[in-house]
């Protein structure tokens, strides 16, 4: 059943009805050919999903009744920001649409001194703009009911400061190079439920050791992701495939 977001409170006791506006209406009408009668779910801004049909429509809106309200337990225990450094052609894309099915409640892009890539500053609010619209796609057809957040920082300076966090972690090859295979594990062991982890990723070139270094005297340590050395876009994935494996198959 096809998935929306609502941007605005609505009423979700059985029979009540609302209207439905804004590309939700396009994408469901025209690309997905609503009739009346049929039914669609609709996340509402407290994270419950209504299952609505449709009833009528113009060209622009659609009036939705309300046939039943759930409210599914589908994000990750924990709040996890991913922060990647600016990589080069479609990989923030892809860390952003995988991440968002993998249940990562943010994502951070950030400068760093190997960097190969650079957002230049009048092209940065269309990237984010289009990032974030992947991540509501994302969101929709992973059945998720939050749409992750995108950001950017000038530098990790700034990534530390202003993105709350209860604890973090930075994915560092020299780490996984020594062998060091406990620190992922031991933060998780220490957080609790609704906690946020802030899981920091190089661009394709890494990290420098000064970098790094200033990571851990703010209080981030450095982890090791297993023996094998892993690209920009796919160290994201598998922690996020860790931390799902770690809080929720248990």
């Amino acid at each position: 059943m096809q998935r929306y977001f609502l941007t605005e409170t609505v009423a979700t006791t059985a029979g009540t009805q609302f209207e439905l506006t804004g590309e939700s209406v396009h994408h469901w009408l025209k690309v997905m050919r609503a009739q009346p009668g049929d039914e669609a779910e609709f996340v509402t801004l407290n994270q419950q999903v209504v299952i609505g049909k449709l009833a009528s429509s113009t060209a622009t809106t659609a009036m939705v009744t309300v046939v039943a309200v759930t409210q599914p337990n589908v994000e990750l225990p924990l709040e996890v920001v991913i922060a990647c450094g600016v990589s080069k052609g479609d990989k923030t894309e892809q860390i952003v649409q995988r991440g968002t099915e993998l249940g990562a409640a943010g994502f951070v892009f950030f400068d760093s001194q190997y960097a190969v890539a650079k957002w230049a500053p009048n092209k940065r609010d269309r990237k984010l703009t289009r990032l974030a619209k992947i991540a509501q796609g994302a969101a929709e057809q992973s059945h998720r009911t939050v749409i992750p957040t995108v950001d950017y920082q000038p530098n990790l300076s700034t990534l530390i400061q202003q993105v709350p966090h209860d604890a973090g972690v930075v994915a560092w090859e020299e780490s996984a190079k020594q062998g060091e295979s406990s620190q992922l594990v031991q933060t998780l062991n220490k957080m609790q439920s609704g906690q946020r982890l802030l899981a920091i990723f190089g661009p394709e070139g890494g990290l420098t050791a000064e970098e790094v270094s200033a990571l851990n005297q703010a209080g981030v340590v450095s982890a090791g992701l297993g023996p094998r050395i892993m690209r920009a876009e796919t160290a994201p994935m598998y922690l996020l495939s860790a931390i799902s494996f770690s809080q929720e198959l248990v």
